[in-house]
């Protein structure tokens, strides 16, 4: 009956929010609150919810603080050189957007904390997306993917977990996945290309000066137009980037936040050029204590922002306002955490989670025991998207490479296969690093899943498949 009504809570979940009839918040905290009553557990609703802030209490910590160290690093003009170089390739092709946004998303990654992606990401692309009209869960959806794919660095938390929970070493998981990652990486980035062709078609494309020098209701011709072909001229819709075709004056009502680069403007007052070595040194420092576990990565993030706004900020009121430009997406992203932690603390309190892994472990016929590393990697896509990454490798993956062992299947291939499923788990609601993305990126919740979810998934098998190829799982 838990596992029943456990797949039925997270289907509940999905359906109501691509549907949008309720939002993530409230999804998150009423439909886990109603299931646990229906198990007859309401009585302890109370002590899973705290249980649930509780775990997820450090990782809003950190997201609230890498927030405003990342913001003020966007502010000082830190990233401005990286953006440049991405934004001087793009040219305002909406096909070389699509791709810069897979290879800016994909470099950013390496510091393996998928809220940084995201805030540099969006930071850097959303105004060139929403100048031009493109879809905005293009932007977020390949964002995600190759987020995904790049999540598998031992540092990242998939492979350091795998390797602890099978008492292995990281490097022997990762190194030999290299190749098969590498491929997923080249995925991503043809899905970049396909889904950049296909906006490129739908908008056309000027170079970068005219799309900016052109008034907020200039609209875009068809590619291989010219500025004066008023036949292939179309309007498309400036609110979610979706492309629609709207009446002219309609299209006068333009979004405050389509009014130009403001995210990119080379003059803007929080710029500080020449404290630009110490925001890189720091920052490279901070990414190296993270890496080095030197201490908890939410203090780091704290002490890190403390300093950050010290030293280019020095005045209170400049503080202040560096602070309340970024309290939308504190507020938002810490209180989709919270409420996913109601989500997480019932999954978990009921038994919901380990009545489900086992059924799906229970499920494997016993003669596919020598396909077992197959098996899980297949296992990793649905799973890693509905549990927690703790929740997969802590509790399924042991169990999985036990029953892989007893018919001679090495667990260094079945920790390998159980990274397959990370492209499509950076889209799980249960990610609070995806609630930066969408969040500041104004797309709903609702809209990226349904967009991602295929993407993502496709390029999980990709990887799955170019493990097998290549003989590493």
């Amino acid at each position: 009956m838990l596992t029943i009504l456990g797949f039925a809570m997270i289907a509940t979940f999905l359906v109501l929010i691509m549907m949008k009839k309720m939002s993530p918040i409230a999804a998150l905290v009423l439909i886990p609150a109603l299931f646990c009553v229906a198990v007859g557990q309401g009585a302890k609703l109370g002590d899973y919810v705290i249980d649930g802030v509780g775990n997820l209490a450090p990782t809003a910590a950190m997201l609230m603080f890498a927030i405003v160290y990342f913001g003020v690093m966007i502010d000082v003009g830190l990233f401005d050189p990286i953006v440049r170089g991405i934004l001087r390739f793009c040219k305002a092709d909406p096909m070389r957007i699509v791709v810069g946004t897979a290879v800016l998303a994909a470099i950013v990654s390496l510091d393996g904390d998928g809220s940084t992606t995201f805030m540099i990401t969006v930071s850097a692309m959303y105004p060139l997306y929403k100048r031009l009209k493109m879809s905005l869960v293009v932007m977020t959806g390949v964002a995600a993917t190759a987020n995904g794919v790049m999540n598998t660095l031992p540092w990242g938390g998939p492979t350091a977990r795998a390797a602890t929970a099978l008492k292995l070493d990281a490097g022997d998981i990762f190194v030999p996945m290299i190749p098969a990652l590498g491929v997923g990486l080249l995925a991503v980035i043809l899905l970049a290309v396909v889904l950049g062709r296909r906006e490129r078609k739908r908008l056309g494309f000027l170079t970068l000066d005219e799309a900016v020098s052109q008034e907020p209701e200039t609209v875009l011709v068809g590619a291989g137009g010219a500025a004066g072909d008023s036949d292939r001229t179309r309007k498309t819709s400036g609110g979610a980037g979706t492309g629609t075709d709207v009446e002219p004056e309609a299209a006068a009502h333009r979004d405050a936040d389509d009014e130009g680069f403001k995210g990119l403007d080379p003059n803007r007052a929080t710029l500080r050029p020449k404290l630009y070595w110490f925001n890189a040194g720091l920052t490279v420092a901070l990414l190296t204590a993270m890496i080095t576990e030197l201490m908890p990565i939410p203090v780091l993030f704290l002490l890190g922002a403390a300093l950050a706004l010290t030293v280019n900020f020095p005045q209170m009121p400049d503080q202040r306002a560096r602070i309340a430009a970024h309290a939308d997406n504190v507020l938002n992203v810490s209180g989709m955490v919270f409420a996913a932690a109601v989500f997480t603390g019932v999954l978990s309190g009921t038994g919901m989670v380990e009545h489900m892994a086992d059924w799906l472990v229970g499920a494997i016929p016993d003669g596919m025991g020598p396909h077992m590393a197959i098996i899980t990697g297949i296992l990793s896509v649905p799973l890693t998207y509905f549990m927690s990454n703790d929740g997969f490798y802590f509790g399924v993956v042991p169990v999985l490479a036990e029953a892989g062992a007893a018919h001679g299947v090495s667990p260094l291939e079945i920790a390998r296969a159980s990274l397959v499923g990370q492209p499509l788990h950076m889209s799980s609601p249960l990610v609070p690093a995806v609630y930066v993305l969408v969040g500041m990126a104004k797309v709903e919740f609702g809209d990226h899943t349904r967009f991602t979810v295929k993407w993502a998934a496709l390029t999980s098998l990709v990887v799955l498949c170019a493990g097998l190829l290549f003989g590493i799982i």
